[in-house]
């Protein structure tokens, strides 16, 4: 920036002030020029005379004795022949006026111009050179016609001026000394001349405020600003870069004017904010450090600028909070949070993405997140249940192998429904422990009687894992299941498919093989069983598909593979050696 923020630098000059007086010699042509008056112009030439050929609309502050101006002119004698010029120079010409320091004709003259002001000036001799003049520039008794341009004005007592034009609602922090602030600027000089922008570059400035990293009179400025205030800065000369100038665009002696746009504010010793904006009434758990928590966020910056969203993705973002997985900030603020809460976490850019920034987020930004948490679990979790309803007459509880009816109604962790038996009028039926349903609901369904009513709560390493399932379960979601136990049908013990209700025959592989040549086909073995079955002699385990089961059991007992069990290859489960199969 070649405005308020850079460092003060000294340059060539036109060095001191040569009082345009009669005794001007030919340095005065070099160096300054003289100026115009304020009154009607005379026809005789013998009185001054000032002709206003633009006046500016505004005009905050006009010329006094003893204010210092920079303004251009044009000198030329009452033929038109030219004597002199500052834009020839390429400078302003620039002295206090009322303190002897121009022709008397000019000190007057200037007085009560508005910057931007032209005036032609028409100076008698007796106001100007006199009967001696200059020699070799002005001739005695010379009249002399100035057309002047007012520049640049102020006075060695002004101070720095602000000028709010709009200043947010809510301001609940102003700029103070150390803090470091993020803006936009337009600089100009007083006429309107633009001489830097922050805009152009499409760059913020970014500095401390009050520790001399910016011209005083900007360190002054700056102060009392809220994030979002717009203000104008005007800044004198002794509080800008001085007689001098920057040495680039800014010339000695000018005073400059700042348009500025608060965009940040924080200072070093800043640590996150939290502001809690719905905090559920049930809070029955807050997050910790090695939770893992789901949560949706929209990502701005102080100003309000959007740098991202998770809603925009529809994906909730998924992270260990603590582990420095996400940023410092963001792992502090996601601490002591309950499911469904809702709070905006303010982070410093040292808790940040620093002085580099990230994507969208520019260097040393504060960054503001309002977040929305959906679900958080722990991954030493294991399934919660909790029982609303038990009949009192509970005797028989659901085991490994039962057959289970039920109603469900599934959601996630916020309230979300996910799916419901109710809605498709019929109940959900499973063999208990044997992976119809995770891991967690085979977990949940356990030592329930029927007619109970329990909330079981899966965390997701025993729901769906990471990957959920697409379009119907989110990744690493926490389930909540509230169940009724509409029907249990006994399961037989483990490892079996088959028992027997009574005595087995002794004759039992003779009775299967129907057309006695000594071998059982499948259709002969399946419908031996289907007969048990039927007359209550055998019962097969609860749930499972009758083929499925029978080609299973004749499978176990066709020891060769040859799709014939002999009598040799025949044996009931008692008569197994160490051999499990799922057998009679």
């Amino acid at each position: 920036m070649a405005g308020p923020a850079a460092v003060r630098r000294r340059g060539p000059g036109c060095g001191s002030l040569l009082l345009l007086l009669p005794a001007l010699l030919e340095s005065w042509a070099a160096c300054q020029a003289p100026p115009v008056p304020a009154a009607e112009i005379p026809p005789d030439g013998t009185e001054l005379g000032v002709e206003r050929r633009f006046v500016p609309e505004s005009c905050p502050r006009a010329v006094r004795p003893g204010d210092f101006v920079r303004y251009h002119y044009l000198g030329a004698f009452p033929d038109g022949t030219r004597f002199d010029s500052s834009y020839d120079r390429g400078s302003t010409f620039n002295v206090f006026v009322g303190k002897g320091q121009l022709i008397a004709g000019m000190d007057q003259a200037l007085v009560g111009m508005c910057v931007n002001e032209r005036r032609l000036v028409k100076i008698p001799p007796k106001l100007a050179y006199g009967s001696e003049g200059v020699p070799g520039v002005i001739p005695p008794n010379a009249v002399l016609h100035f057309d002047v341009l007012l520049i640049d004005l102020w006075n060695s007592e002004d101070e720095v001026q602000v000028q709010t034009y709009f200043k947010p609602e809510k301001c609940p922090r102003t700029v103070q000394v150390s803090d470091f602030v993020r803006y936009h600027y337009n600089g100009t000089f007083l006429d309107g001349t633009l001489f830097d922008s922050s805009h152009n570059r499409m760059r913020t400035y970014d500095t401390y405020v009050g520790i001399g990293w910016l011209i005083p009179g900007m360190d002054q400025g700056l102060l009392g600003m809220c994030v979002g205030e717009k203000r104008i800065i005007t800044i004198p000369p002794f509080l800008a870069y001085g007689e001098d100038g920057d040495g680039k665009e800014i010339p000695g002696q000018a005073s400059l004017v700042f348009d500025v746009v608060l965009l940040d504010l924080h200072n070093p010793k800043d640590g996150i904010a939290i502001e809690n904006q719905l905090v559920p009434e049930s809070c029955e758990r807050r997050s910790q450090t090695g939770d893992f928590v789901r949560y949706h966020y929209n990502g701005t910056l102080l100003d309000g600028t959007l740098f991202d969203s998770s809603y925009s993705r529809n994906r909730t973002y998924d992270t260990y909070v603590g582990k420095g997985y996400v940023i410092a900030g963001m792992d502090e603020g996601l601490l002591g949070v309950c499911t469904g809460e809702k709070r905006r976490i303010i982070i410093p850019p040292h808790l940040g993405y620093g002085e580099e920034g990230r994507g969208k987020i520019p260097g040393s930004a504060v960054l503001v997140f309002d977040i929305h948490v959906v679900d958080f679990h722990n991954p030493s979790d294991s399934v919660s249940i909790t029982v609303h309803y038990k009949p009192s007459n509970c005797t028989v509880l659901s085991k490994k192998g039962d057959y289970l009816k039920y109603h469900y109604n599934a959601s996630l962790l916020d309230g979300t429904l996910l799916d419901s038996t109710h809605s498709l009028g019929k109940t959900y039926n499973i063999v208990l422990g044997s992976g119809q349903v995770v891991l967690g609901m085979d977990m949940g369904l356990q030592d329930m009687c029927v007619g109970e009513r329990r909330t079981v709560v899966i965390p997701p390493h025993l729901g769906y894992g990471e990957d959920g399932v697409e379009g119907e379960v989110p990744g690493s979601a926490v389930l909540v299941f509230d169940i009724e136990l509409l029907e249990l049908v006994s399961g037989l013990p483990e490892g079996y498919m088959f028992v027997w209700n009574g005595e087995v025959s002794p004759n039992l592989f003779e009775e299967i093989d129907q057309n006695h040549d000594g071998e059982v086909l499948l259709e002969e073995f399946s419908e031996y069983i289907q007969t048990q079955v039927d007359t209550g002699k055998g019962k097969l385990a609860p749930g499972f598909d009758f083929e499925k089961i029978v080609k299973n059991m004749f499978t176990n007992q066709d020891r060769d593979g040859n799709g014939k069990v002999t009598a040799e290859e025949f044996k009931l489960k008692d008569q197994e050696a160490k051999e499990e199969h799922d057998e009679l």
